[in-house]
């Protein structure tokens, strides 16, 4: 029996983390500027395993930054994750005691962003370049919250020092609950392919769940990825730009083997409004139409490879620059409508 099979058939042992289990086997990644809190409710709407908040930084949020609270908020579907992100234990610590009584099930540790500003404050990825310094985050984190504590990690800083499995058994013996590794190192960012197979070394490593991160796109990319990472799951980051059904659909088919169809034609449309209208609420309605910008065209990109039909290039600048909410909905209702092609990812 091949791992795939091994992990994905039917009837196998759900995932746990501590006493919770995941609905599926897809996980929406924890993306900041993406993964706010109206993409996650449709994600878990949609029926994604499990969705992961923005990568919220300990201190400020200690210290009653707003926009850095906004991001911890509860989806209200399904398990309520919050990834933190820090260099001090005490502020680490700290934010996992206070989110945890605000009502989170589980507090994820980010050791893999490779952005600068985010690794030039000694964050991040930047941990796995000194995995002592990285354990007492850990291990200060653990010994704040009875609520299970995961770990996200890269698969090291560079090609020279790829020691994810290493911060992974360590991880485990801290007591971290589940561990996800995206394919890649820091320096790669997010160029070249995810090496799926490198995570594999991370599994023989520990006993508790792991995730494969990095370029799942679709169906075919999920088998590929349990398949040569043997993970017990996997979990879409990127692949869900303009498509938040996609971790729901892919945990669907990882369990039973049906491919469920992508929203098309009107309910797209419904679909894209809704999103909309959401983010204005959520940010307010200026804020909003700037960070909605980068959602629409993911959407706008998404329907033109279900339906083969691209935007005319004069509408898609009207509905990427307006600042006329009602002109926005009336341009995206009118052609998101007219793309009638349901493809499966």
């Amino acid at each position: 029996m091949s791992i795939y099979e091994t992990a994905t058939s039917p009837g196998m042992t759900p995932i746990t983390i501590g006493r919770h289990t995941l609905k599926n086997r897809a996980v929406l990644a924890p993306m900041s500027g993406v993964s706010d809190l109206p993409f996650r409710r449709l994600a878990a709407r949609f029926g994604a395993g499990m969705v992961v908040s923005e990568m919220v930084a300990s201190e400020s949020f200690v210290k009653g930054d707003a926009e850095t609270q906004m991001r911890a908020e509860a989806q209200d579907e399904g398990l309520h994750v919050v990834q933190l992100a820090g260099r001090e234990a005490c502020w680490m610590g700290e934010a996992a005691k206070v989110i945890a009584g605000l009502g989170a099930d589980v507090i994820d540790i980010n050791m893999g962003c490779p952005a600068k500003k985010v690794t030039s404050g000694y964050s991040g990825s930047a941990l796995m370049r000194d995995l002592d310094h990285a354990l007492t985050l850990i291990e200060a984190t653990v010994a704040a919250v009875d609520v299970p504590v995961t770990l996200k990690m890269r698969l090291g800083w560079d090609d020279a020092s790829i020691n994810a499995p290493e911060l992974a058994r360590r991880a485990e013996a801290a007591g971290v609950q589940l561990i996800t590794v995206h394919g890649r190192t820091r320096c790669q960012f997010y160029k070249g392919t995810a090496d799926w197979r490198a995570i594999a070394d991370v599994k023989s490593e520990i006993s508790v769940p792991l995730i494969s991160n990095g370029d799942c796109t679709g169906f075919e990319r999920a088998d590929q990825m349990l398949t040569a990472s043997g993970a017990d799951a996997v979990m879409i980051g990127r692949g869900a730009y303009g498509q938040p059904w996609l971790p729901g659909h892919v945990g669907h088919y990882l369990e039973t083997g049906e491919r469920l169809e992508a929203p098309a034609g009107s309910d797209l449309a419904d679909l894209v409004g809704e999103h909309y209208d959401a983010i204005l609420s959520h940010y307010g309605v200026l804020p909003g139409i700037r960070i909605a910008r980068k959602h629409l065209g993911w959407y706008v990109d998404t329907a033109a490879g279900q339906s083969g039909v691209d935007m005319p290039a004069a509408l898609k600048k009207t509905l990427m620059t307006s600042n006329q909410p009602d002109e926005v909905i009336r341009i995206a209702s009118d052609w998101f409508s007219s793309c009638n092609t349901r493809t499966a990812a």
